[in-house]
Protein backbone atom coordinates (compact mmCIF):
# COMPACT_ATOMS: atom_id res chain seq x y z
CA UNK A 1 0.00 0.00 0.00
CA UNK A 2 1.55 3.43 -0.78
CA UNK A 3 1.87 6.17 1.70
CA UNK A 4 -1.06 8.92 1.91
CA UNK A 5 0.59 12.04 0.39
CA UNK A 6 -0.70 14.31 3.34
CA UNK A 7 0.44 17.61 1.72
CA UNK A 8 -2.05 17.69 -1.04
CA UNK A 9 -5.40 16.24 -2.28
CA UNK A 10 -7.33 16.17 -5.59
CA UNK A 11 -11.10 16.53 -6.31
CA UNK A 12 -13.26 15.74 -9.39
CA UNK A 13 -16.81 16.52 -10.37
CA UNK A 14 -18.72 16.31 -13.82
CA UNK A 15 -20.84 19.67 -14.18
CA UNK A 16 -23.71 19.79 -16.73
CA UNK A 17 -22.60 23.12 -17.41
CA UNK A 18 -21.13 25.32 -19.93
CA UNK A 19 -16.62 25.54 -19.05
CA UNK A 20 -16.76 29.13 -19.09
CA UNK A 21 -19.92 29.12 -17.04
CA UNK A 22 -18.22 26.97 -14.71
CA UNK A 23 -15.14 29.58 -14.79
CA UNK A 24 -17.36 32.47 -14.07
CA UNK A 25 -18.74 30.83 -11.42
CA UNK A 26 -15.70 30.46 -9.75
CA UNK A 27 -14.14 34.36 -10.72
CA UNK A 28 -16.60 36.79 -10.36
CA UNK A 29 -17.04 38.02 -7.25
CA UNK A 30 -21.30 38.22 -7.37
CA UNK A 31 -21.19 34.31 -8.78
CA UNK A 32 -19.05 33.20 -5.88
CA UNK A 33 -21.34 34.39 -3.41
CA UNK A 34 -24.08 32.19 -5.41
CA UNK A 35 -22.57 28.56 -4.48
CA UNK A 36 -19.42 29.01 -2.01
CA UNK A 37 -19.19 32.52 0.25
CA UNK A 38 -21.79 35.02 2.02
CA UNK A 39 -18.86 37.50 0.90
CA UNK A 40 -16.46 38.13 -1.83
CA UNK A 41 -14.11 40.54 -1.56
CA UNK A 42 -11.87 41.44 -3.90
CA UNK A 43 -9.24 43.56 -4.98
CA UNK A 44 -6.51 44.67 -7.64
CA UNK A 45 -3.24 44.75 -7.53
CA UNK A 46 -3.39 48.54 -6.73
CA UNK A 47 -5.71 48.46 -4.03
CA UNK A 48 -8.53 48.91 -5.57
CA UNK A 49 -12.13 47.96 -5.01
CA UNK A 50 -12.67 45.30 -7.68
CA UNK A 51 -15.91 45.27 -9.27
CA UNK A 52 -18.20 42.34 -8.11
CA UNK A 53 -19.54 41.55 -11.82
CA UNK A 54 -15.85 41.57 -13.16
CA UNK A 55 -13.67 38.50 -13.26
CA UNK A 56 -10.81 38.48 -10.67
CA UNK A 57 -7.31 38.61 -12.31
CA UNK A 58 -3.81 37.09 -11.28
CA UNK A 59 -2.52 39.63 -8.48
CA UNK A 60 -5.49 40.22 -7.12
CA UNK A 61 -6.33 39.78 -3.11
CA UNK A 62 -9.59 38.66 -1.28
CA UNK A 63 -11.37 38.30 2.08
CA UNK A 64 -13.87 35.56 2.33
CA UNK A 65 -16.72 34.93 4.80
CA UNK A 66 -18.99 32.05 4.73
CA UNK A 67 -22.64 31.69 6.05
CA UNK A 68 -23.43 30.42 9.38
CA UNK A 69 -20.09 31.90 10.87
CA UNK A 70 -19.41 35.57 12.16
CA UNK A 71 -17.21 38.02 10.40
CA UNK A 72 -14.43 37.57 12.29
CA UNK A 73 -13.95 33.75 10.56
CA UNK A 74 -12.91 34.78 7.32
CA UNK A 75 -9.81 33.52 4.73
CA UNK A 76 -7.12 36.29 3.47
CA UNK A 77 -5.23 35.40 0.11
CA UNK A 78 -4.46 36.11 -3.39
CA UNK A 79 -4.89 35.17 -6.66
CA UNK A 80 -1.73 33.60 -8.25
CA UNK A 81 -3.23 32.87 -12.02
CA UNK A 82 -6.46 33.59 -13.74
CA UNK A 83 -6.55 32.51 -17.68
CA UNK A 84 -9.56 34.09 -17.77
CA UNK A 85 -10.97 30.48 -19.67
CA UNK A 86 -10.27 27.47 -17.53
CA UNK A 87 -7.43 28.16 -14.84
CA UNK A 88 -7.99 29.59 -11.39
CA UNK A 89 -4.89 29.25 -9.05
CA UNK A 90 -5.01 30.92 -5.16
CA UNK A 91 -3.27 30.95 -1.96
CA UNK A 92 -5.13 29.65 0.56
CA UNK A 93 -3.84 31.25 3.91
CA UNK A 94 -1.83 28.56 5.60
CA UNK A 95 -3.74 25.78 4.42
CA UNK A 96 -1.76 25.95 1.11
CA UNK A 97 -2.72 26.63 -2.74
CA UNK A 98 -6.04 25.62 -4.56
CA UNK A 99 -5.80 25.41 -8.47
CA UNK A 100 -9.20 24.86 -10.14
CA UNK A 101 -8.98 23.73 -13.54
CA UNK A 102 -12.33 22.63 -15.96
CA UNK A 103 -12.00 20.64 -18.83
CA UNK A 104 -14.03 18.78 -21.26
CA UNK A 105 -13.55 15.44 -20.91
CA UNK A 106 -15.49 12.56 -22.60
CA UNK A 107 -18.19 15.22 -23.52
CA UNK A 108 -18.81 16.45 -20.32
CA UNK A 109 -17.66 19.46 -18.62
CA UNK A 110 -15.21 18.34 -15.64
CA UNK A 111 -14.09 20.74 -12.77
CA UNK A 112 -10.86 19.32 -10.76
CA UNK A 113 -9.67 20.73 -7.79
CA UNK A 114 -5.89 20.43 -6.05
CA UNK A 115 -4.95 21.50 -2.97
CA UNK A 116 -1.40 21.30 -2.28
CA UNK A 117 1.41 22.83 -0.04
CA UNK A 118 -0.18 21.57 3.06
CA UNK A 119 1.20 21.44 6.12
CA UNK A 120 2.23 18.31 7.01
CA UNK A 121 2.02 18.49 11.23
CA UNK A 122 -0.24 16.54 13.19
CA UNK A 123 -2.97 19.55 13.69
CA UNK A 124 -2.62 20.57 10.16
CA UNK A 125 -3.46 16.91 8.78
CA UNK A 126 -7.03 17.02 10.40
CA UNK A 127 -6.92 20.76 10.03
CA UNK A 128 -6.44 21.52 6.50
CA UNK A 129 -6.41 18.06 4.71
CA UNK A 130 -9.22 16.36 6.30
CA UNK A 131 -11.07 19.74 7.13
CA UNK A 132 -10.70 21.23 3.54
CA UNK A 133 -11.07 17.94 1.54
CA UNK A 134 -14.64 17.71 3.19
CA UNK A 135 -15.09 21.24 2.80
CA UNK A 136 -14.47 21.48 -0.98
CA UNK A 137 -16.40 18.20 -1.48
CA UNK A 138 -19.68 19.90 0.00
CA UNK A 139 -19.07 23.16 -2.05
CA UNK A 140 -18.41 21.32 -5.21
CA UNK A 141 -21.10 19.40 -5.05
CA UNK A 142 -23.11 22.10 -4.06
CA UNK A 143 -21.68 24.13 -7.25
CA UNK A 144 -22.98 20.93 -9.25
CA UNK A 145 -26.40 21.42 -7.56
CA UNK A 146 -26.57 25.35 -8.41
CA UNK A 147 -25.75 25.41 -11.58
CA UNK A 148 -27.40 21.78 -13.00
CA UNK A 149 -30.91 22.59 -11.22
CA UNK A 150 -30.87 26.58 -9.36
CA UNK A 151 -30.32 24.92 -5.98
CA UNK A 152 -28.29 26.23 -3.61
CA UNK A 153 -27.72 23.78 -0.61
CA UNK A 154 -25.89 25.77 1.74
CA UNK A 155 -27.18 26.36 5.57
CA UNK A 156 -28.17 30.19 6.04
CA UNK A 157 -29.32 30.11 9.22
CA UNK A 158 -26.60 31.30 11.61
CA UNK A 159 -28.29 30.05 14.50
CA UNK A 160 -27.57 26.59 13.20
CA UNK A 161 -24.02 25.96 13.53
CA UNK A 162 -21.55 22.72 13.53
CA UNK A 163 -23.35 21.56 10.67
CA UNK A 164 -22.05 20.14 7.12
CA UNK A 165 -23.36 22.49 5.02
CA UNK A 166 -21.66 26.03 6.19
Amino acid sequence: MAKHDWSRFSLRIPIKAGVQDIYDAWTVPANIEKWFLRQALFSTADGAARDSTLPVQQGDTYLWRWHGYPDDVNEHGAVLAANGKDFLQFTFGIAGTVSVTIKTVEGESLAELVQDKIPTDEESKFKFHIGCQGGWLFYLVNLKSLLEGGIDLRNRNEQLTAVINS
